[in-house]
Order: structure tokens, then sequence, then C-alpha cells
């Protein structure tokens, strides 16, 4: 049985084994710790809060899922099969977005539905009643949705770039209808984008903390937090953590075995799909659907931080310390997206080319740091250190580490997702052609996935860019960065000075916003 392991792992798997023993350090944290609940203690878990956290957490999860679905996927479809005035910027409104963390959105919309906020009081005059509470499902349902569908938008309309048009054509030649050929034949092609986008999704809503927490809204990151900073209990937190770890493993591995056997490939000479123009018709109802979606998911949260800004400017309160909090973002949101993306290649390369179920396991396991919070990442992280590398504690290494271990799914995911669509055939040819697997790697295989590494390295950068409480944890001394600043000028209503910060953000991530765009355009 060894031997036979040894060799379905080779030199690729025992690699990507020690980055997912690496990235399962959080969760060996987790599960020391919950060890030492005993049974009354998880009765009374059970009794007090467990069936809430349970009916709260998943109705927020498939409600944020089936939003960022239909936006995600019906955004993706009208940008990449039709030519209209204003494509390339749609593009981008549609990614923008990702710039704002969760806690942003929350904190702005919390303050717009106020009754004398912009949106509370337009309701009011509208419809004559107080505008709607968001302090509930519906209002992080939105929150969340809205700041997460770009996930959906990105691997969708990746993958509708690399389809082909022979594959519809022939099912018209057949006599099937427009909706005949979307369903039976684009569908299925878009299954496996789908999939890893709404798992990104799922995976955020089930691990988010800064927006359930602006929001009041009870979820398994929450409760974890409070029992963790409030009652410091640990044994209590881990074990909320093990239930959350168990729910979003339970997720990867149902999402992965409808999919497992869905592989499509396509023929090197077929012809990619040209869009068709839109008549003027059409061209309204489009910018229609997707000016609402960026009204609400961009406009209104940029105006919001650009007005609250030029308060800040006018008071001079933007000086060079801010700029200090943005160099420090920028730098660590450079280095953990950079780990993240050379440690997450190896994973999805031997779980794309292995087919075994090691290879699952990997996969799975490389999203732990993903689905547990923050602070307890942080807390695992913390506990590796002291105990085989002290030398780094209190380092900006240790929260780089933190970071590529919490953002590692994002990296894996995405560049799973590109590799999928790789033909076996054309790594074959590179191989019969005499070049050896490093070689294979670099000249084949690598500039064919380069979009989805574009891709994973961008949305780690962004994400690692927006991080809050693995930042707050493990930070150096005077280390503060953007996010740091919004949380606690948030926290103490200080308007003018939170915007400045999170307009910040936004401004950050375009320079890697252009190269996912870029790289897009080449794949």
């Amino acid at each position: 049985m060894p031997a036979r392991i040894h060799a379905q792992l080779g030199t690729m798997g025992y690699l990507a084994g020690g980055i997912v023993l690496l990235a399962a350090v959080p969760l060996f944290f987790v599960l020391g710790n919950s060890l030492g609940l005993g049974l009354e203690q998880w009765k009374n878990l059970w009794s007090s809060r467990l069936p809430g956290l349970l009916w709260n957490t998943l109705s927020l999860a498939l409600l944020v899922a089936i939003v960022s679905l239909v936006l995600g996927v019906s955004s993706a479809w009208l940008i990449a099969r039709r030519r209209f005035a204003g494509r390339g910027l749609a593009k981008w409104l549609m990614v923008l977005p990702l710039t704002i963390p969760t806690y942003v959105f929350a904190h702005i919309y919390m303050t717009l539905f106020e009754d004398d906020g912009w949106i509370g009081a337009l309701w009011q005059n509208l419809f004559g009643v107080a505008p709607p509470e968001l302090s509930n499902i519906w209002g992080t349902t939105f929150v969340l949705s809205i700041a997460g569908y770009s996930y959906v938008f990105l691997l969708v309309m990746g993958a509708l770039s690399r389809s082909f048009q022979s594959l519809e054509e022939a099912a018209r030649i057949h006599g099937a209808k427009p909706w005949e050929v979307f369903f039976r034949v684009n569908l299925p092609l878009l299954r496996p984008a789908i999939a890893a986008g709404l798992a990104l999704v799922v995976l955020h809503v089930l691990s988010d903390f800064g927006a359930v927490s602006m929001l009041r809204y009870q979820t398994f990151t929450l409760s974890i937090y409070l029992q963790m900073s409030g009652r410091f209990d640990y044994q209590g937190a881990a074990g909320l953590s093990l239930i959350l770890v168990f729910l979003s493993l339970t997720f990867l591995v149902l999402e992965r075995f409808f999919r497992s056997r869905q592989r499509y490939y396509s023929g090197a000479q077929s012809k990619p799909v040209d869009p068709k123009p839109a008549g003027l018709w059409e061209q309204l109802f489009i910018w229609s659907w997707l000016g609402l979606i960026t009204l609400f998911a961009f406009i209104l949260p940029v105006v919001w931080m650009v007005s609250w800004s030029w308060e800040a400017w006018q008071q001079e309160l933007i000086d060079s310390e801010f700029w200090g909090y943005a160099y420090n973002s920028i730098s660590i949101a450079f280095l953990a997206a950079t780990a993240a993306v050379a440690t997450g290649l190896p994973v999805a390369l031997y779980h794309a080319r292995a087919h075994n179920k090691i290879g699952n396991l990997f996969l799975h396991l490389s999203s732990v740091g993903f689905v547990l919070p923050g602070p307890v990442i942080a807390l695992g992280i913390i506990s590796f250190i002291l105990a085989w590398a002290e030398p780094l504690y209190g380092g900006m290494l240790a929260l780089v580490l933190a970071l590529m271990v919490r953002f590692l799914p994002l990296s894996v995911q995405s560049q799973d997702a590109a590799m999928q669509q790789l033909t076996p055939s054309i790594e074959q040819a590179g191989r019969i052609l005499g070049a050896g697997p490093i070689e294979n790697l670099w000249r084949v295989i690598i500039p064919v996935i380069r979009g989805g590494m574009a891709t994973a390295w961008v949305l780690v950068f962004i994400d690692a860019l927006k991080e809050l409480p693995a930042t707050l944890i493990l930070r150096p001394t005077g280390f503060d960065t953007l996010p740091v600043r919004i949380w606690i000028e948030a926290s103490e209503e200080m308007l003018e000075l939170a915007a400045p910060a999170a307009l910040m953000l936004v401004i950050g991530t375009l320079p890697a916003l252009w190269i996912m765009m870029r790289g897009e355009r080449k794949t």
C-alpha cells in the first residue's frame, strides 16, 4: 500500500501534500482544542446555539448563492455574447465590486438606509414609510450578494471566452433552438466554471466576519468571534469552528461529486464564438440590467466614499500616516497573492491531472483555511509559529503565512477551473517532443492557463487587501493597514476618516484588475 501511494503521489503530489499540510495548520488547532470539549458541553452547544446558527448560516449561504448565480451568469452572458457600445467598460463595472470589503458595504448601506440617509430619505418620500431594516437575513443577503457575485461573473466570463463556435453551429444545424443551444450545449460547458464560482461565493459567506458583525446577523463566524473575544472560551470557539469546517467540506465534496465527470474539451483549431451585434432596444435592455447591478454594487458606495473623502480632504485629515497605511496594505497583499498563487499551482495541477482520491483530498483540505474565521486562522498560525518557528512571531512573515492559508482556496479554485479546459493531448505533445516536467510546465501549461493564474492572483490580492480579523491579530506592532483603520474609524462613527481608507482600497486594486483583464484578453 505505501508503494502504491508513493507511485500515485510522485514529485508533484508530495509538493502538493506539503502545501496542503501547511494550509491545514488552523484545522489542527481547531481539532486539538475541540478534544477538550466534554459530552455535556457539546449537548449544551446543541441545545442552546447550534440549531439557530445552522439555520442562519445555511439559509444565508443558499440565498446568496442563488442571487450571485443570477447576477453573475446573466451579466457574463450578455457581455460575452453581445457586442454593444461600452462593452469594455461593462466588464470593468462587473468586477469592480470586488474592491469593496463586505464590512464597508454593510456600513455604507446601513448609513444610506437610515431615516436621514440618501436611500432612507428617498424611500420615505416615495412610499411614506420607514426604510427597510438591513439587520436581518434579507439585508445580509443583499450585501453579500452584491459583494460576491463578481466571482461567478469572472469564472463564467472566462469560460465563455474559451468556448468555441463550432459546437453551437453543430447544434443549430441539427435543428436546436436558441434556448436549447443554451441549456444543452452552453450550460454543460459552463458547469465547471459556475460550480467553481459558487464554491467561492459560498465559502466567502461561510467565513465572512465583517458584514455579519456590522449587520448583527448571527452566523457561525460572528458567534465564534464572540466566543473567543468576549468569553475567552477557545474550546467552545473551536467546537463551533469544527462544525463550520464540516459544513464547508461537505459542500465542497458534494460540489466536486456532481461535476467530477463533467470534463469538456474542444479542438485546438476551433473558432471562438464571435459576439453578435446588439440592436438599439437590446442595448437598452443590456445597459438597464447591467446599470442596475452597477448602481447598487459600485456607484452608490463609491459616491458615498468620495463624498465623505472630500469632507476629510477639506478638514486636512489625509496626512502622511494615511499614505503609510495604504503602502502597508498594498505590500502585504502583493506578498500574500504571490505566495498563494505559487503554492496553489501544484495543488490545482495535481488534482487536475491525477484523477484520484488523493487529489480530491488535497483539494478539499486546501480549502480548510478559507472556511475558518480569520481569528481562528490567526490563532492557529500563532500556535504553529510558537511551537515550530518562534523567531517568526510578531513579524511580517507570520501575517503573510496566515493570509496565504486564508486565501489559498481562491488560488486553487481559479487555477483548477482553468486547467479543466486544458486538453491533455497538449501536455502529451510537449512530452513527446522531449520536454521535461519543468519545461512542460513552464512552456506549455502555464502559457495556456495564465488567464486563470492572473485571475487567481488578482482575487487573492483584492481579498488580502481587504482582510481584517487576521490582520488585527497578527500585524506587527505599529503596522496598521487600511482595513484596520476603516474598522477603528467606522466603529467610532468617524465617517470622514473611514471613507478615504475605503476609497483607497478601491483605487489600490485598479492596477491588479488591469493585469487580470489584460490576461483574459490574451487567453
